[in-house]
């Protein structure tokens, strides 16, 4: 297991839009608005767009992180192909290929080529893909499991699986591969549960630094947890035992679910801290605490080695 003792908790967004593309404010502003409302780093993300947080100088300081990123947008036969490169040190350009799979991977391929790190944005939006397409993409580790855009049908819907499940199967099939929360904003002037507003979604990463290169290494090695409102004070993995700390706020009940291979319920418990003894035979682990006003935060998969 990484050793953690020394980490600090940063609470950042990897997903959201500025007039550079088709959101509703100027850069400065938007950035402006996760700094003051308490956010540790941001990645503006606008689609084929890379805007250079040096910039934005003004904004940056010893408490708030600007990360290089674009959510490099493509398409295959009406199927919407978006995946967010973070910390690239170039524009990437939108790769197309003869099939979904094949785009999807070329994209994926590009964002690595320029040292970034990829993530799977909104499978769901426009239905444009699905579980069976994603396992056989390789080299990604960051899949969107919550998107704070209302039409993005995080919870599937018919015969599509929701995130979660996605999620799921593809941990099932061997994938290390990691949820992460966003918000996706576009829209920051007309707050509204039918817009894309920002603070709906985002992840809490675990680092020895605020510094783009190793909060991007450590969410691509899982040192995190990904929320919609639900703030954790610790996650402790060892050997043979999950723990998950929750941060109480006000009079909200609290209830922490552990879930297994092909998302089966492992266990329950409305304690905190909610632990889990990793006995095996389980292949992953992972943790979602709810809360009773609804929101929610998902712990990363723990892989249990057996001898």
């Amino acid at each position: 297991m990484s050793d953690t003792a020394d980490m600090t908790w940063f609470k950042g967004n990897t997903h959201t839009h500025t007039l550079e593309s088709d959101g509703d404010s100027p850069p400065e502003e938007v950035a402006a608005w996760y700094k003051q409302n308490g956010y540790d780093f941001l990645v503006l993300s606008d689609h084929n767009v890379l805007t250079d947080p040096a910039t934005l100088s003004h904004i940056v300081d010893e408490s708030f992180l600007l990360i290089p990123g674009e959510e490099v947008t493509s398409s295959f036969e009406g199927s919407s192909v978006h995946i967010n490169g973070i910390n690239i040190n170039t524009l990437v350009i939108p790769q197309r290929a003869d099939t979904l799979v094949g785009t999807i991977q070329k994209n994926v391929d590009a964002i690595r080529e320029v040292e970034g790190a990829p993530h799977i944005n909104h499978p769901n939006f426009q239905w444009s893909f699905g579980a069976e397409e994603l396992a056989q993409v390789e080299n990604n580790r960051l899949l969107e499991i919550y998107n704070g855009h209302p039409a993005v049908h995080n919870d599937g819907g018919g015969e599509a699986l929701g995130l979660e499940a996605v999620w799921d199967y593809l941990l099932t099939r061997g994938q290390r591969i990691y949820g992460i929360a966003v918000d996706d904003a576009h829209i920051f002037q007309t707050i509204d549960r039918d817009h894309s507003n920002p603070g709906r979604g985002w992840v809490t990463v675990r680092a020895r630094a605020l510094d783009a290169l190793e909060i991007v290494t450590n969410l691509e090695e899982g040192l995190f947890y990904a929320s919609t409102g639900v703030d954790l004070d610790d996650v402790r993995v060892s050997d043979r035992r999950l723990e998950v700390h929750i941060r109480q706020r006000g009079s909200f009940k609290y209830v922490t679910k552990f879930i297994g291979a092909g998302g089966k319920l492992l266990a329950e418990s409305g304690d905190n801290p909610a632990v889990f003894e990793l006995r095996g035979p389980e292949l992953y682990v992972r943790a979602v605490v709810y809360d009773s006003g609804g929101w929610r935060a998902w712990v990363q998969p723990v892989f249990v080695v057996t001898n």
